[in-house]
């Protein structure tokens, strides 16, 4: 394993996306189809806010060290409920049609099974697991609780209130413009300090605000196992709160509330920043593209899918098949990254190309990436350089097709 490679001294600027027809980054724009978020914030009047869940804003505010600037109106449901109001949302960020094109996509790679649905799969993981949510655009928090709430109610709403209060304070609402524009590895890192967030003051609320003997009985409360979800889509969804919370737990620790407001402020640009917290914020992404090469694949072959690719996506790629030091290592040292997919009825192809800090990087992930393709699979890895490239296809003749020049 290669050492890593050093941080830059100073900010890298962000470079813009290429505009020209026939860029990947054309045929994303084309390929981003969802439908408009709502603008307008719930309405007030919900009646006075329960004792005991007041309590918990004003512990919120304590352990935040910031303010509400309006009150929140806070609904407890049921699950059912929970799930309802869920609905709305996932359709948003998940729309039907690019999400069954993004399936095929995914499945041809790998890291999802033949005829999964990603977002079937996000349902039914939502479903289990989600127990809150707070949507900055409406101000709506509900989670699954009464109004007095037990103790994993009251840290499940103290997340929830960290969402509302660093609204408030950060204007959250911006997730929903990367999110529109499909800007996925930019808007994974966002999402990552937000849950962060989240996830790390509610934690001091728990120390801070529950006896010992209602934080040993958490446990008791804890969620339920995601039964038969696919284990991408499970770690995925997880990773915003697992890397996100080591994120701002690392900045805390290097300059206190003060440094997560920043990052609140400047969203990492990157799951590479989240992962590797020493390189937020002086550490930019190169843009990767890849050219249209339908032509090569032969008449009747459309654009399907375009998807930028961090680091945490392929490092959860790779620990899908091998062990989790390797994956980690190999996915270390990621610059930019993006693949572009073509179909043809039921066939589909797919080009990832990525960059990398160094040519060593190049080489660690290219021989994981080799590794991880599994017997019989349509697939093929070249590395040049710095760069790498990735070709899966649903059959062997898309993948001889798309590996030569290009």
């Amino acid at each position: 394993t290669a050492p890593e490679p050093p941080v830059p001294t100073s900010p890298e600027p962000l470079p813009s996306p290429p505009r020209e027809e026939g860029s990947a980054y054309a045929a994303l724009r084309a390929l981003c189809r969802r439908p408009p978020a709502a603008r307008e914030r719930a309405p007030g009047g919900g009646g006075p806010t329960p004792p005991a869940i007041a309590e918990v804003e004003r512990h919120v505010e304590e352990v935040r060290g910031l303010t509400y600037r309006r009150p929140v109106e806070v609904d407890a449901v049921t699950q059912e409920e929970l799930v309802r109001r869920l609905e709305g949302s996932l359709h948003r960020s998940f729309p039907a049609g690019l999400y069954r094109r993004r399936s095929l996509a995914w499945a041809t790679i790998g890291v999802i099974s033949p005829g999964a649905s990603i977002r079937a799969e996000v349902e039914e993981f939502a479903s289990g697991q989600v127990v809150g949510f707070y949507v900055p655009t409406s101000g709506q928090l509900a989670y699954i609780g009464s109004e007095r709430p037990t103790p994993f109610q009251r840290v499940v709403l103290a997340h929830e209130l960290t969402h509302a209060l660093d609204d408030q304070h950060f204007h959250l609402e911006r997730l929903d413009r990367l999110e529109a524009r499909c800007r996925d590895e930019a808007l994974g890192a966002a999402i990552g300090v937000v849950e962060g967030s989240a996830q790390y003051f509610s934690i001091l609320y728990a120390r801070r605000f529950l006896s010992v003997e209602e934080q040993l009985g958490l446990a008791s409360e804890a969620l339920p196992a995601v039964g038969d979800v696919e284990r991408f889509i499970v770690e995925l969804q997880s990773w915003p709160y697992v890397a996100g919370m080591a994120f701002v737990g690392a900045l805390a620790e290097r300059g206190g509330t003060r440094a997560v407001n920043a990052a609140l402020r400047r969203f990492p640009v990157s799951t590479e920043q989240v992962i590797h917290p020493e390189r937020y914020p002086n550490d930019a992404p190169r843009v990767v593209d890849v050219p249209d090469l339908s032509a090569a694949l032969g008449e009747g072959w459309k654009d399907l899918d375009v998807m930028e690719v961090g680091e945490a996506w392929l490092r959860i790629m790779l620990g899908l098949r091998i062990d989790d030091a390797t994956a980690r290592a190999a996915a270390s040292g990621w610059d930019g990254g993006i693949y572009r997919a073509w179909s043809h009825g039921r066939d589909a192809a797919v080009v990832l190309d990525t960059v990398w800090d160094r040519a060593v990087d190049a080489r660690e992930f290219a021989d994981a990436l080799r590794s991880w393709i599994g017997p019989g699979q349509a697939a093929a890895v070249t590395a040049a350089g710095e760069r790498v490239r990735a070709v899966f296809a649903t059959e062997p003749e898309a993948v001889r097709a798309l590996t030569g020049p290009g």
